[in-house]
């Protein structure tokens, strides 16, 4: 296949991979992974699922996909596409290279059955045109812990905090992750090997700037309940210490278990700060703090959902209230989802199937992508002009059933 002359798009070859690699760092900004960081994403790389742009010997475009489990609403995993290290050579540019290996993507994506796409954007607005919508946002937060308080509920004291080296505690914490991965739509069920990237990502020694990763994990009964992975960075002005700790990464079982990890983020000696990079909209720490203003909140996009099967992917998830609409879908990229579908179900499960009855509302695939995980509503996205009700009453009905308890949110980029 061929995306413009003399160019030749071709599944990757294992012994094509470090060129392959370098044209991706590149196209990212130039600078090196270490060798041992390196030879992890080689490890991770999935060929099979990788396409590079060839021009003789000359890598000039890369494109790949991950092999996850994406949850849904209902708790249910999803067979996904992540989709990941997307380049195009700057002396390529604007030749329909990024055009063909997206949709070759997507039809491979479709032939192996998943029913979903996702990706972390550098450029959010190169996806849209794809089909891929903005389905879940990530919060970030700067707090004052020397002026912001902490209330805790009842039952962390019952909850032991001990430092624990970040390699040998690996599966303590992974244990715990893949507990909490049915409960919030977005979240990741990773093959074996993604837990070593939260502590060798930033040079394959666990440090970063010359700051190592600390863990603590929060115990009961002698049970890890949960686990907090953070920086330390000192600072000192004339007035003493105002180090910030910088959260890595966070999960526990229970609100008690939750609370002591956050109590004790808050009370690290000679720090002034806490910072959070990416934490779900819905945070539960938000609602302990004395003060949120002075956490600094910002909200960013995250997750990019693509449904590359209509009906599996609804038939997939639960839903909030009973729904049975019939939903016009436009998708001039996979031309498989065009039509009208019949969704019906509930709490229990779903329907999905083509139809001729008439339809209620008319959206197109990025929009039910934006709207999938029940983060974004349809009721929103009608407000915007890019969702369109048919038929009185059936937008709300749907924007209802769509909805999800708990903010969809991706706990770490792919």
């Amino acid at each position: 296949m061929t995306a413009d002359s003399g160019t030749e798009l071709r599944t990757l070859r294992s012994t094509e991979w470090d060129t392959w690699f370098d044209t991706l760092e590149r196209a990212f900004g130039g600078a090196p992974k270490a060798p041992e960081i390196r030879a992890l994403w080689r490890t991770l790389t999935e060929p099979e699922r990788s396409l590079g742009a060839w021009v003789g010997d000359d890598c000039v475009g890369t494109a790949g996909a991950f092999s996850f489990g994406l949850t849904v609403p209902g708790g249910a995993l999803v067979a996904a596409a992540g989709v990941t290290m997307v380049s195009v050579a700057a002396t390529h540019r604007r030749r329909g290279l990024l055009t063909a290996m997206m949709r070759r993507q997507l039809d491979e994506v479709h032939q192996r059955g998943e029913p979903l796409a996702a990706l972390i954007a550098s450029e959010p607005d190169i996806y849209g045109r794809f089909g891929y919508g903005m389905a879940a946002y990530q919060l970030s937060a700067m707090i004052d812990t020397q002026r912001v308080g902490l209330s805790v509920p009842d039952g962390t004291d019952t909850v032991r905090i001990r430092y624990a080296d970040p390699v040998a505690s690996l599966a303590a914490c992974e244990a715990v992750y893949a507990r909490q991965v049915p409960r919030r739509p977005g979240m990741l069920a990773r093959r074996p090997g993604w837990e070593r990237l939260a502590v060798v990502e930033a040079d394959g020694s666990g440090h970063a700037g010359g700051v190592p990763l600390q863990c603590v994990l929060a115990e009961r009964d002698g049970v890890t309940v949960g686990y907090a992975r953070f920086r330390n960075r000192p600072e000192w002005d004339a007035a003493g210490p105002r180090g910030t700790v910088v959260l890595c990464d966070l999960e526990a079982l229970d609100p008690a278990a939750h609370a002591a990890l956050w109590r004790f983020l808050f009370e690290v000696d000679l720090t002034s700060w806490l910072s959070l990079p990416s934490r779900p909209v819905d945070d539960p720490w938000q609602h302990l703090v004395s003060d949120i203003r002075r956490c600094q909140l910002r909200l960013r996009d995250a997750l990019f959902v693509r449904v590359v099967d209509v009906p599996a992917a609804l038939r997939a998830r639960t839903y909030r209230t009973p729904v049975d609409t019939v939903l016009q879908v436009d998708d001039s990229t996979c031309p498989w989802n065009e039509g009208r579908w019949r969704l019906t179900g509930g709490a229990d499960g779903a329907e999905c199937a083509r139809t001729g009855a008439a339809p209620e509302v008319a959206l197109s695939a990025r929009d039910l992508g934006c709207a999938y995980l029940g983060g974004i509503s349809l009721t929103a996205l009608a407000s915007a002009g890019r969702v369109r009700e048919l038929v009185p009453g059936a937008l709300a009905r749907a924007s209802a059933a769509l909805a999800s308890d708990l903010a969809p949110w991706t706990p770490h980029a792919f």
